[in-house]
């Protein structure tokens, strides 16, 4: 299911990049791996296409409601549940949360939350997004791939690549590639803060795609696509809009918390 935007131009794009990046799911694994490339050798900062770094801020200008509000308990919209997923919501209590006031704060759910991002390289080969809502912590990391002993978490273990960047050479650009995440092995959460699930057998998949505007503003999308075998009926895909800042002094990390229904 797929959130298309309407205010602002560039949204359209975004709407048919969700929506193609959701048919590509069911091409053969050899497919989607076609145009990747990256410069032999070279770490991921080095072959980077474009830069994510800096601070940026949440732009809320669709779904105001589900993301800025707790959605009423029994309020699914636009969320492909399972029966097994709409039994476990229904029977959703904030109290029952305390202590596990961050389930509505991992890696599927996280980009939906408004809040600000700091963006950096915590070194060559891993880049590092800090999140001030709930102050979580998500790294993406360029060629590697979870240990077998790798815990459940939060954010899970991201596996980054550079997709659609084209090696060095004279006259061969890399501004065309973007930042493709995986994530796996995530503890189980909530999609919403009003109880829907997301289970352990979750999969994240993102795409970082970075643009500016003729006035100057540059702006980051974030294609999300959700997967779970157990609690979602078919692949669930969002895009949404941050606007860089020029600083970080409105960064303000906040703890996780439980919101009571209205």
């Amino acid at each position: 299911m797929t959130t298309c935007p309407r205010m602002v131009k560039w949204r359209t794009w975004a709407c048919l990049t969700a929506a193609g990046l959701v048919i590509g799911l069911v091409l053969p694994p050899g497919a989607a791996a076609q145009g990747r490339a990256g410069s032999a050798g070279a770490s991921a900062r080095a072959a980077a296409p474009r830069d994510y770094t800096g601070y940026w801020v949440s732009v809320v200008t669709e779904h105001w409601h589900l993301r800025m509000l707790l959605s009423p308990k029994g309020d699914y919209s636009m969320l492909p549940l399972t029966a097994e997923a709409r039994r476990l919501a229904e029977k959703w209590d904030p109290a029952a949360d305390r202590g596990n006031e961050c389930r509505s704060y991992g890696a599927p759910a996280i980009m939906r939350v408004p809040g600000r991002l700091r963006i950096h390289w915590r070194d060559d080969d891993t880049l590092q997004m800090d999140i001030d809502s709930g102050t979580q912590t998500r790294l993406f990391r360029f060629g590697a791939a979870p240990p077998r002993d790798q815990p459940l978490e939060w954010q899970g273990f991201s596996v980054a690549e550079w997709e659609g960047v084209r090696g060095a050479g004279r006259g061969r650009g890399r501004a065309t590639g973007q930042l493709r995440v995986t994530t796996t092995h995530l503890r189980p959460g909530y999609l919403r803060k009003n109880g829907v699930p997301y289970s352990a057998e979750a999969r994240l998949e993102e795409y970082f795609e970075t643009f500016t505007e003729p006035n100057g503003d540059q702006w980051l999308l974030v294609t999300s696509i959700v997967t779970d075998p157990r609690y979602l009926a078919q692949p669930y895909a969002t895009t949404v809009p941050f606007r860089k800042l020029p600083d970080g002094s409105g960064w303000d990390p906040t703890p996780c918390r439980v919101d009571e229904p209205r």
